[in-house]
């Protein structure tokens, strides 16, 4: 097992550019099976979860090229099986369910297993079941999930939460499905407006309105076509609540601003001095102390569940009492114990509320990550903290970040990945 040794204290510098958006890619990566065409994705990032997407993709038979070097993917899918994908590569992270709605569109049904991803709470998948259901879809579940889709119609619904994969699901079933589909009160995220438009680049009549309503006319067929996968907005407000965190000058370079304007409200009500000209975020060294403030996440456009970890490690450096509150998953705070270890103070109030008093004197120690980005809150914390810490579990991390010690070294950080 792999670790990352840290030893922090250390001010960062230098520039950085954002690997591609991961939430983006996996339903891109699943709209490529809509069509017998083939597509090219760019900027895909070479994180683990991707690998695992495509390897599912392939199963299905899918013909593959990625070159992980350029970040390019090609995806022809001209035969397609509906047969369950390979159980342990589903199990390994839950974006493998968005091929159920690929399948659905494309080929009227689909098994799929039971999906797995980061142990951050319940998920149930009510909400894409009760979506396609909606839109005429047969569900049966013993071992795996078998859907039905040889009714598909499209129809107005209430999504039964504002789920982003179950909405990304909706949408990939809904768009070859005959009629006019209109799902209110869905997820808007940034990667479910990047998958819309693919969808328009393939030939989709698809449109949304207000954040809340996602209109669709089905069509009988869609094309290839290329897209660049977006800057990852949760990779850009990580690195720039880093730089906050260290007192550092880091600027970020390629970021897509029209999707960060919780990020850099959040950074405003706390202090954090910044500037942003175009596709250019500066993070400068602050002139004072930071504020403490409400850190809570949101439907869209608000900050998302997966901003708050590094923005709670800004919260120790911060002068007053800090409250988080991430009412989506009720196992995501289970990082700020890690926190504690280091000499953080907080407490942890509920399963979705914690509080954290600063600024506290983080110090190095033993630690292991249990999520994605509870992991890279661990990161920033230990690059914060005086001494030596050690990170287990950096799996997790690698499902989401690539090469993230490789960057950060390209910085000035003491970080070295190491077997344990």
């Amino acid at each position: 097992m792999e670790t990352f040794v840290v030893h922090g204290g250390v001010p960062l510098s230098g520039e950085m550019s954002p690997s591609g958006s991961k939430n983006a890619a996996f339903p891109l990566i699943a709209a490529c099976l809509l069509t017998e065409e083939p597509c090219v994705l760019e900027n895909v990032p070479a994180i683990r979860d991707v690998g695992v997407m495509l390897e599912i993709a392939a199963g299905l038979g899918a013909r593959v090229s990625w070159d992980e070097r350029e970040h390019r993917l090609e995806i022809s899918a001209k035969e397609l099986s509906s047969a369950a994908p390979d159980d342990a590569l589903s199990r390994k992270f839950r974006g493998s369910v968005l091929f159920a709605g690929a399948l659905l569109g494309r080929l009227r049904r689909a098994e799929i297993p039971y999906p797995g991803g980061d142990a951050i709470g319940a998920r149930p998948l009510t909400a894409h079941f009760r979506a396609f259901e909606e839109l005429g879809v047969v569900i049966r579940q013993g071992t795996t999930i078998e859907m039905d889709g040889s009714a598909l119609r499209g129809k107005a619904f209430f999504m039964d939460e504002p789920s982003v994969t179950a909405t990304e699901n909706a949408i990939l079933a809904a768009v070859l499905a005959p009629g006019k589909t209109i799902i209110s009160l869905g997820a808007l995220e940034s990667h479910v407006q990047e998958l819309i438009l693919f969808l328009v680049d393939m030939g989709a009549d698809i449109r949304f309105r207000d954040l809340v309503r996602v209109e669709i006319n089905g069509v009988a067929r869609l094309h290839g076509a290329r897209r660049r996968v977006n800057p990852d907005e949760l990779e850009i407000s990580g690195f720039a609540a880093l730089a906050a965190c260290t007192r550092s000058e880091l600027a970020v370079r390629g970021i897509a601003p029209q999707y960060l304007d919780a990020v850099f409200l959040q950074f405003k009500k706390m202090g954090v001095a910044f500037e942003h000209d175009g596709d250019k975020l500066k993070i400068m060294k602050p002139t004072a102390g930071y504020k403490s403030f409400r850190i809570q996440s949101g439907l869209y456009p608000k900050l998302g569940s997966d901003h708050l970890p590094p923005f709670a490690v800004l919260a120790t450096q911060a002068e007053g009492v800090s409250l988080i509150h991430d009412w989506m998953y009720e196992n995501r705070l289970r990082y700020l114990a890690e926190l504690q270890k280091m000499g953080a103070d907080c407490e942890i109030l509920d399963q979705h509320r914690a509080r954290i008093s600063g600024p506290t004197h983080l110090v190095g120690c033993r630690m292991e990550s249990f999520d994605i980005r509870s992991g890279m809150a661990l990161v920033v914390a230990a690059l914060v903290a005086q001494g030596e810490s050690v990170i287990e579990r950096i799996d997790h991390i690698d499902r989401g970040y690539e090469r993230l010690d490789e960057r950060l070294r390209a910085l000035g950080a003491d970080i070295r990945r190491i077997e344990s």
